[in-house]
C-alpha cells in the first residue's frame, strides 16, 4: 500500500504548492548586514531538563553580559546532536556555528540534544518523533520558566526531522517565530524514499513495537530503531501542525536536497498552509548544507535566519 501511495504523494505536494515569491535575495542580503555588524563576547553553559524519567542535555550560548535576551530552541535532525555535523575546515558543528553567530549579535540560543542522541539519557533505539516532539515541547518550557532569557521571544529552528519538531512546537507553544531547514513535510514518504517503502511498509505493519529494524542510511552509515519509531512516523504531521500557527514563518531548503525531496516544493507546502508572515530561501545546495566543503552556505543561512529572528 505504501509504495501505491508514495508517487501520487509526490504529485499531491508538487501540485498543491503554487509558484511563491522567492525571497533569497532579500534574506541574503539582511543576513549580510547583520554579519557586517561587530561580534561580541559569547558564553556557554551546559542545562539539563527533566521529562518524565528522562534527561534532556542541552547548551545555553548567550551573548556575554546580556539581560534577558530572545533566545532560540536549535532542533537537531535525525542521528544528530545538538551541535550538529562538522562543518569541514572550522572546528564547529552546524548548530554550534550557528549557536554563536547568533550569541554574537545578541541572540541567545538553546541547542539540545534528543532524548537517545548525545549526552541525553535514554536509548537511540527508542526514539519516535513523538518523543522528539515532547522533548522539544520540555525544552521550550524550561525556557518560559528561566530566568536568563526573555520568555516572550522565544524563537524554534529546527532541521530535517527536527524542523518536523519545530513545527509541532510552534503548533503548541506560543513561539516568536518558526524556522525550518530542509524540514521534513512527510516523514513516512521521506523514510520510504531513501531506506525503501518495503521495509517502512513492513515496520509500520509489524505488530510488535519493540522489534529492531537495521537500516543503511543514503550518507553510509548503518542504524537501529524500533519499529514503534516507524509507527510515529503515522500520527505526526508538520504540515497540519503548521496551520495551527500563525507567527512568522522562514523555510530555508535546497535545490540539490536528496533527503527530503522534492525541493523546493516540500518546503513551499508549509507556506501553502501556514496563515500568517512568511518567507522562503531556496539555495543550490544539499541536504547537509555543503558543510563537507565548508561553512560558506551554513553562514548563508545562518545569517539570514538572523535577521528573519529579528523581524528584517
Amino acid at each position: 500500500m505504501l509504495k501505491r501511495l508514495i508517487l501520487p504523494a509526490l504529485l499531491l505536494i508538487s501540485a498543491a504548492a503554487p509558484g511563491f515569491a522567492d525571497d533569497t535575495d532579500a534574506m541574503k542580503s539582511a543576513g549580510a548586514t547583520e554579519m557586517a555588524r561587530p561580534a561580541g563576547a559569547t558564553e556557554e553553559s551546559t542545562v539539563k531538563i527533566t521529562r518524565g524519567g528522562e534527561t534532556i542535555v542541552g547548551t545555553l550560548e548567550m551573548p556575554k553580559g546580556a539581560v534577558k535576551p530572545p533566545v532560540v530552541l536549535l532542533l537537531h535532525g535525525f542521528t544528530g546532536s545538538r551541535d550538529e555535523l562538522a562543518i569541514k575546515g572550522t572546528n564547529e558543528g552546524i548548530f554550534s556555528r550557528t549557536a554563536r553567530i547568533l550569541a554574537e549579535r545578541g541572540i541567545a540560543s538553546l541547542r539540545i540534544d534528543f532524548t537517545g542522541s548525545g549526552e541525553s539519557s535514554g536509548k537511540w533505539e527508542d526514539m519516535t518523533a513523538t518523543s522528539e516532539i515532547a522533548d522539544g515541547i520540555a525544552a521550550f518550557d524550561w525556557l518560559k520558566t528561566s530566568e536568563l532569557v526573555d520568555p516572550t521571544r522565544i524563537h524554534v529552528l529546527g532541521w530535517s526531522l527536527g524542523g518536523l519538531v519545530a513545527a509541532h512546537v510552534a503548533a503548541e507553544r506560543p513561539v516568536a517565530s518558526a524556522t525550518l531547514w530542509a524540514a521534513a513535510a512527510d516523514p513516512t514518504y521521506n523514510f520510504a524514499h531513501f531506506i525503501g517503502p518495503e521495509a517502512v511498509e513492513a515496520a509500520i505493519a509489524d505488530p510488535d513495537p519493540a522489534r529492531v529494524v537495521e537500516m543503511t542510511l543514503p550518507w553510509g552509515i548503518k542504524t537501529k530503531l524500533k519499529t514503534n519509531f516507524f509507527k510515529s512516523l503515522t500520527t505526526v504531521d508538520p504540515v497540519a501542525a503548521i496551520t495551527r500557527y500563525k507567527g512568522p514563518l522562514f523555510v530555508i531548503v535546497g535545490t540539490k536536497d536528496i533527503i527530503v525531496t522534492p525541493q523546493p516544493a516540500a518546503g513551499e507546502i508549509f507556506l501553502t498552509y501556514h496563515d500568517g508572515p512568511e518567507k522562503i530561501m531556496i539555495l543550490p545546495t544539499d541536504h547537509g548544507f555543503d558543510a563537507v566543503t565548508g561553512p560558506e552556505t551554513v553562514d548563508t543561512m545562518a545569517a539570514a535566519s538572523l535577521a528573519f529572528i529579528e523581524g528584517k
